[in-house]
């Protein structure tokens, strides 16, 4: 998809609003993400960088609904959410799966064989570790 990046940036803001540490912590994500998939033979870009900008937007339904989030209620929460901020831009609907997949199975041991999940667990973990030192 053309300007696909900027397009799913606006969609991130708008859902976190002014959760600037959410917003920053998906921006960091698509960055490794994007420097890694090129290790990752058969990466879809579109979903790379989908996954990446969208993993924990079940953080604000599981927070909203349980006053608390993990990854468990990540993986519950965050498909559904990312399904419907995907197909508001346009994007393919078999894309959408292969994303909401990734998203609902980021915390937990992998259940599907997509690079792209293993680019983006790798990415997050970069990311998570950094932001813990």
């Amino acid at each position: 998809m053309k300007y696909l990046r900027a397009q799913l940036v606006r969609v991130l803001t708008r859902f976190f609003g002014s959760d600037d540490r959410r917003i920053e912590h998906a921006l960091r994500v698509l960055h490794h993400a994007e420097h890694i998939m090129g290790s990752h033979p058969g990466c879809d870009a579109d979903v790379v960088i989908a996954s990446a900008l969208l993993h924990d937007v079940g953080i604000k339904v599981s927070e909203e609904k349980l006053g608390y989030n993990n990854g468990m209620t990540q993986e519950e929460y965050g498909p559904p959410v990312a399904g419907d901020l995907l197909g508001s831009i346009g994007f393919p609907p078999d894309k959408i799966e292969i994303v909401k997949n990734i998203i609902g199975n980021h915390h937990s041991p992998s259940r599907y064989d997509y690079p792209e999940l293993a680019v983006l667990k790798e990415a997050d973990q970069i990311v998570n570790r950094d932001e813990a030192a």
